[in-house]
């Protein structure tokens, strides 16, 4: 996969990114000696064990294994593909992906990213120039929507008619399918395919890339639905995307808090008055997919429902599907409106300022779970204290252990008029992750001379300059050896690639999942020490590959060697 980008513009991508700020902004370091440290994000733990080295630009998790680049990171933190990674890199540095990237998308889905990107520009089109838009344009207005609002997410209208679309851009059988796997047609039992959006305002829905991936469109008058969302396609899952993520870290540098409301207006007007940190879920309640990506967007969420009984039972919702992910550095927040009011009216009424402060007040997720748990019993009694320990057991369970855990049995504790000790004869503990087993860098095999100088070439690729002559290194028959000669070789040729360039450039190849274990193997010594160490291995590699050559050569008879190969018998002597 990594070949579909060149080589030299990953390297120089890495050489711009300091993977320090890479994953700052999702797990907060701390300075600990040379190195940054924290609790790692890919399992449990109370006892920080992951470790970010900004020298070699590389991290690495002592309880679980993890380790990798900055392009790893995202893949396995944000859950991206290479190419994406490589994309959310190149954002960040203003630095533009050569096109050969598309290659590394199957053509079927990148013609279908291309086809919805064409649809939603018609759509844009015909706000403006269709015979009909007034009244389309009329509601917008009425909305209160600027025209740099509608620009920013794209809104757009598709005219009434059956086969508008269809017409434009389903111009043969292969196209016509592509729209029909986009979403876009709808083919009945009939056999009869038409357009599946018709006389809606159109908001077209954008992966966290920008790109369109789906759309959903909303009648003017009374007709039902009254909002319909794109189904599932090759490249749109409802239960992962999330409306305005792409807009809202569009447009702030860090997001620190991401507010989660119903509906596209809401996101919409919100950005409107200034509020540009509110997503939306497509047309389902909030999963845990849903929740996963929000927390690795930002570090605080807060929920934003209505005060009646459905937004409660909606809150509740979120707060179960939550209970995996509590504690660390995340917080959750439930913010519910005051009865017949959205985040769209609401903001209108009392102005973005208001709106602001109700979000400073949101109820804290223990509150909140508290709250709700009680509210079924009378706590007052000691059959209601009980009561409440039982019911509470069933969630608690779900809760990694750590302090936020321990701090919700203390609460459980105080509200149920008992102690700890009394607590947690009766609560089931977590089921603690299994840190994945540590292997020493070179697993059972002994540090060769090869594999030592592997290893310092890897974590400190400065000392490649010491190594003058390659080419004996590169004759040697040993194990290793070929790999040594690449990677001075390739060090020669770029001599300021960093521990991490070095290992993206082996990521697809036969040797990098062992490379990457090499770059993890404890080096005792200091630089300079090591610098003495690979020119004393050089040196002897070299002597070795003399040796292996004088062998070659003196097992022939003298008479069938070259007169070069003669000339150099008698220089070896």
């Amino acid at each position: 996969m990594a070949g579909q980008i060149p080589t030299q513009f990953i390297d120089e991508l890495l050489a711009r990114i300091d993977i320090v700020d890479v994953i700052d902004a999702r797990v907060a370091l701390k300075k600990a000696g040379k190195n940054l440290h924290a609790c790692c994000p890919f399992h449990n733990e109370k006892t920080p064990s992951f470790t970010v080295s900004q020298e070699k630009q590389f991290y690495h998790c002592f309880g679980c294994g993890a380790h990798g680049t900055a392009i790893g990171f995202l893949m396995e933190y944000d859950q991206l593909s290479f190419p994406e990674a490589i994309q959310e890199l190149a954002d960040q540095v203003g630095m533009q992906v050569p096109t050969t990237q598309q290659a590394s998308l199957s053509p079927a889905k990148q013609n279908l990213y291309d086809l919805m990107d064409k649809v939603g520009r018609y759509y844009v089109h015909q706000l403006h120039n269709h015979p009909q838009r007034q009244p389309f344009q009329d509601y917008l207005q009425r909305r209160g929507l600027s025209a740099a609002t509608i620009e920013a997410f794209g809104l757009g209208m598709a005219p009434d008619g059956w086969d508008n679309v269809l017409r434009t851009f389903g111009s043969d059988q292969p196209t016509t399918k592509q729209l029909l796997d986009g979403g876009l047609l709808i083919k009945n039992d009939q056999g009869r395919t038409y357009d599946r959006f018709r006389n809606r305002i159109m908001f077209p829905i954008r992966d966290r890339r920008g790109r369109v991936i789906g759309f959903g469109g909303r009648v003017l008058d009374d007709g039902t639905p009254k909002y319909l969302n794109s189904p599932e396609t090759p490249i749109f899952h409802k239960g992962t995307e999330l409306y305005g993520l792409y807009q809202a870290r569009k447009a702030n540098r860090k997001l620190e808090r991401i507010l989660i409301v119903e509906g596209y207006m809401d996101v919409i007007a919100l950005a409107e008055f200034g509020i540009s940190n509110a997503v939306a879920t497509l047309g389902t309640s909030t999963t845990a997919d849903h929740l996963r990506v929000l927390l690795r967007a930002a570090p605080e969420v807060v929920f934003c429902f209505d005060g009646d009984r459905a937004g409660r039972e909606a809150a509740w919702r979120a707060a179960e599907n939550a209970l995996p992910m509590l504690g660390g550095n995340q917080q959750l927040k439930f913010m519910f409106l005051p009865e017949g009011e959205d985040p769209d009216s609401l903001v209108r009424k009392q102005g973005a300022d208001v709106f602001r402060r109700r979000i400073e007040l949101a109820q804290n997720y223990s509150d909140f779970f508290f709250e709700t748990l009680s509210s079924q019993l009378d706590i007052n009694s000691m059959d209601g204290r009980a009561r409440l320990v039982e019911i509470a057991k069933p969630y608690l369970k779900h809760v990694p252990a750590g302090v936020y855990r321990d701090m919700l049995e203390q609460r459980l504790a105080e509200l149920s008029k008992t102690n700890l000790s009394t607590l947690n004869r009766h609560l089931e503990k977590p089921v603690q992750a299994k840190p994945k087993a540590r292997k020493t860098a070179a697993g059972s095999a002994a540090m060769t001379p090869i594999r030592m100088a592997i290893t310092i070439v890897l974590q400190y690729p400065i000392l490649a300059r010491e190594v003058d002559d390659i080419r004996l290194v590169q004759s040697l028959n040993q194990p290793g050896a070929a790999i040594l000669a690449e990677l001075l070789e390739t060090l020669h040729q770029h001599p300021h690639l960093t521990t991490a360039a070095l290992l993206e450039r082996w990521r697809d190849k036969e040797n990098g999942a062992h490379l990457q274990k090499l770059a993890l193997q404890p080096l005792s010594l200091s630089a300079d020490a090591l610098k003495h160490e690979l020119t004393g291995i050089i040196m002897r590699l070299h002597k070795e590959a003399k040796q292996q050559r004088i062998h070659e050569l003196t097992s022939k008879p003298f008479s069938e060697l070259t007169e070069a190969e003669k000339a150099e018998v008698r220089s070896y002597k």
